[in-house]
This record gives C-alpha cells, structure tokens and sequence, in this order.
C-alpha cells in the first residue's frame, strides 16, 4: 500500500505537530522547574539568612560572657592588689614585732646580767 503524497504529508504535518507539543510541554517543564528552583533557592537563602542571625545573636552573647569574665578579671586583680599590700604590711609588721623581741630579748638578758 503505497501512500499517497498528501497522507505522507499529512502523516508529517500530524508528527511535526506532536514534536512541537512535545517541545511546548518540555519548555511548560523547564520553565516550571526555573520556578521551582528559584522559590528553592530563595528558601535556602532565607534559611541561611535565619542561621546568621542566629550566630550574630550567640556571638553576643558570647561578647557579653567575655565582658562580665573582663569585669571578674579585673575584680581579682583588685583583690591580688589588695593581698599584695596586706602581705607587706604584715612582713613590715612581723620585723616590728621581732625588733621588739629581740630588744626585749636584750633587755632581760642586760637586767640578769646586773644582778
């Protein structure tokens, strides 16, 4: 059964119309998959927004830790301070009180030395 020309050319002009959907319906694809890839995209981007505010909120919270450990640091060094200058009151102190046993010392041993 040979075909005439104008079934060939309908039977063409019939493939070429299912090639043209074909492509319309692959271009309806692509495009919705832009779309989708770009509301994708667009959440992670939110997400990743999300997550750096987030870090930004824990690093200060962190500068407020490092802060307050300052202020304490500085609090000790007072305090160092101030057992640095008890400790040397209490060494003038303690030569004090030696000079004045030894010149008791010297005294008593002076008096029995008399009689």
């Amino acid at each position: 059964m040979a075909a005439t020309l104008e079934e060939e050319v309908a039977y063409l002009r019939g493939k070429v119309e299912e090639h043209s959907k074909a492509w319309s319906d692959l271009k309806d694809m692509m495009i919705n998959h832009d779309a989708k890839m770009i509301a994708f995209e667009q959440r992670i981007d939110r997400r990743f927004e999300a997550i750096d505010r987030r870090f930004e909120a824990i690093d200060k919270r962190f500068e407020a830790i490092d802060r307050r450990f300052e202020a304490v640091d500085r609090r000790f060094e007072a305090i160092d301070r101030r057992f640095e200058a008890l400790d040397q009151k209490f060494s003038r102190y303690f030569l004090w009180i030696i000079g004045i046993q030894v010149s008791v010392l010297l005294a008593v041993i002076a008096s029995m030395l008399r009689h």
